[in-house]
């Protein structure tokens, strides 16, 4: 499906549909005459001798030094220098988000880019063009190193025009990209997990009343009540709500608060959606061209904190919800709190097998991981020395985001995990019926991983359950 760019109506859904399944985009009329005209008022504002960073002025450190308005190689002069990204490629997905992004932000007229410059890079998405963009090199305050990389590629054989080498690069849009495609996956991720507690509550027989109606009535938090709402339509009809079906009174609080964990993690990327759909139709530069006011000023849009910030909002509710993942399955695996043999296996005839015991090292070590990558980086001040001191913070929203993709990688392993055991001792506990929506997703596990026997092979590899839960169909 055509995603048409507007300037202000780009959704996280067309960025991943045309980062990631490749759909064809095009440029939305208005946009097109927005964008003429904020060139024609930089060319006249720009012969007038009016001063304009970017525009009739160097960059940076050269912020006071005149530039020639008809200097071409100027333009792409800036563009080289600012080539300073280094370590590994960015993944494809990550290029393709943040040529949309910059896209979007061209057509909302707040640049002095040419259509021209516009239409290029539509069609370098709809031919399929994944420019090489070294992953490291930006602050978050205008991703220039990475930016750059992508203008060297789209933008070849380009004459630029005054003000066009700074416009393609003075913008948030490759952070943005990373942040996109990393809050789709960790939604994903999140919905996945509420599927893996409810099964883990039914292989432990944990006591249903922290699933009680009361609880969202005496605590009044809409996401919750969702949570738990959706957590109940999980466990309909399950053996768990029979009289006497629960094991205890009180189970450990990671079986005890999985709905408030569920929540707070959904919570956290509800929040963080709101501001990256604000980012993505929001100018992100400096300087700005406001046609309604027939200026061009300067402005930090740039300025991402809010986002940045967001996202470490929401590796912090992950760290919390898969720990407690991780947990649960320890307690599964472990006899004296799940009464089920030790790693889940009945011996029979078969020997003292590790069954799935080792598991447990693997989830421990991911969760170390993950609550590692939840420490916060919005508010990390590097040098202030920066362009004679004016450049003195940033918001380091690629590392943010980064940083979210690598700890949504290690929660679907530890998802995976919980699954593959909660599924394993649903089998060897033998209650039934599991729930409407448990035992769909138990048939589906058992479609790519069996049933573990004694003297068998142990299914440790998890993979085939990863790959089940990045296709979507158990969230």
């Amino acid at each position: 499906m055509t995603v048409v760019v507007t300037g202000a109506s780009l959704s996280p859904a067309d960025v991943v549909s045309v980062a990631r399944r490749g759909e064809p985009v095009v440029m939305e009329a208005e946009a097109v005459t927005r964008m003429k005209r904020a060139r024609e008022l930089a060319d006249a504002l720009a012969e007038r001798g009016t001063p304009t960073y970017g525009l009739t002025t160097g960059l940076g450190v050269q912020k006071r030094a005149r530039q020639d308005h008809d200097d071409v190689g100027f333009q792409w002069r800036q563009i080289a220098e600012s080539r300073a990204g280094v370590g590994p490629l960015a993944p494809p997905g990550v290029v393709r988000a943040a040529m949309l992004i910059l896209l979007n932000q061209m057509a909302g007229g707040s640049t002095c880019l040419r259509p021209l410059l516009a239409e290029r890079l539509a069609q370098a998405l709809n031919d399929g063009m994944t420019p090489s963009v070294r992953l490291r090199g930006s602050l978050g305050a205008s991703d220039l190193a990475p930016m750059a990389d992508l203008a060297a590629a789209v933008f070849a054989g380009v004459d630029l025009v005054a003000g066009e080498g700074l416009a393609v690069m003075n913008s948030g849009a490759f952070g943005t990209g990373v942040a996109a495609l990393a809050l789709a996956d960790a939604a994903r991720l999140v919905d996945a997990a509420d599927v893996a507690a409810a099964l883990s509550l039914e292989g432990f027989a944990a006591n249903p009343s922290t699933l009680h109606p009361a609880i969202e009535l005496a605590r009044p938090d809409p996401v919750l009540a969702r949570t738990l709402a959706h957590l109940r339509e999980l466990l309909r009809d399950s053996f768990l709500w029979r009289e006497g079906a629960a094991r205890n009174l009180q189970d450990p609080l990671t079986y005890r608060s999985t709905a408030p964990l569920q929540a707070t993690a959904h919570r956290a990327l509800e929040h963080a959606q709101e501001v990256l759909d604000i980012e993505m139709n929001s100018a992100q530069g400096n300087p700005l061209v406001s046609l309604a006011a027939e200026t061009i000023v300067s402005a930090g849009a740039y300025e991402v904190a809010g986002l940045s910030a967001a996202l470490d909002y929401v590796r912090i509710a992950l760290a919390s919800m898969l720990t407690a993942a991780s947990e649960r399955s320890l307690k599964l695996l472990d006899t004296p709190w799940s009464g089920l043999p030790t790693g889940l296996l009945d011996q029979g005839e078969g020997g003292p097998d590790l069954g799935l015991s080792i598991l447990a090292i693997t989830a421990e070590s991911l969760a170390a991981e993950a609550s590692t990558l939840a420490q916060p980086v919005s508010f990390v001040l590097t040098s202030t020395s920066g362009a004679e001191g004016i450049e003195d913070r940033a918001s380091q929203l690629p590392l943010s985001a980064r940083r979210l993709a690598e700890q949504v990688d290690a929660g679907e392993a530890i998802v995976a995990i919980e699954l593959v055991v909660a599924a394993q001792a649903v089998d060897l506990r033998g209650s039934s019926p599991l729930g409407r929506g448990t035992a769909r997703a138990h048939r589906r596990l058992r479609e790519v991983v069996p049933v573990l026997r004694a003297g068998g092979t142990p299914p440790v590899d998890v993979e085939p359950v990863i790959e089940l839960l990045r296709d979507g169909p158990l969230a």
